[in-house]
């Protein structure tokens, strides 16, 4: 099982990285087609126009992806921001029962995000929403990446939850125990 959640951790981390590549890609493209038609208009010739239609939106729409797809990585490798002040002075057993409640909490929070998201990528899909962009994308595309990062986390919080009941480290607090001071730990 560990290896399965660890497989679908790491294909989030995939995706989520392809989607900031293809952002930079379609801004490469962009940069590459003004410079070139600078340069043959400078030369007397007709400019191409070659260009990314919506670029901006479906860059926002990459990296919203993105942004949620790295969300169970980024947890799992303490890169969350997670003030740990009380759960170092407590003692042990109190911190574990703190972390508990914390994972717990974020899992609810996480599940009912979401179910919520889920609950807007159907009815775009339902309706046929589409941006207003001058490509019409369809919306349940970035929902549905939006709520697929959400689950995804919400597995990863919920695996972390089950570790710290368990009595084992979950792995954020393994990473963040791991950190120097020199990479931001404490």
């Amino acid at each position: 099982m560990r290896r399965a959640l660890d497989l679908i951790y790491a294909s989030a981390l995939v995706a989520s990285a392809l989607g900031l590549v293809s952002i930079a890609a379609l801004v490469f493209f962009q940069i590459a087609g003004r410079i070139l038609d600078r340069v043959i208009l400078a030369t007397g010739g007709e400019a191409l126009g070659l260009q990314v239609p919506s670029l901006a939106e479906i860059g926002g729409f990459l990296f919203v992806g993105a942004a949620f797809l790295a969300l169970p990585a980024t947890l799992r490798a303490a890169g969350h921001v997670r003030v740990t002040i009380l759960a170092k002075v407590l003692p042990g057993a109190a911190a574990r029962a703190l972390t508990v409640l914390v994972l717990a909490a974020a899992f609810g929070l996480a599940a009912f995000a979401t179910w919520h998201s889920w609950l807007q990528a159907l009815d775009s899909w339902q309706f046929n929403s589409v941006s207003f962009g001058m490509v019409r994308i369809p919306l349940w595309l970035p929902q549905g990446a939006m709520t697929l990062g959400l689950a995804i986390f919400a597995l990863a919080l919920l695996d972390e939850l089950v570790t710290a009941l368990s009595g084992r480290t979950p792995a954020f607090v393994a990473a963040e125990g791991a950190k120097t001071i020199d990479e931001g730990g404490h």
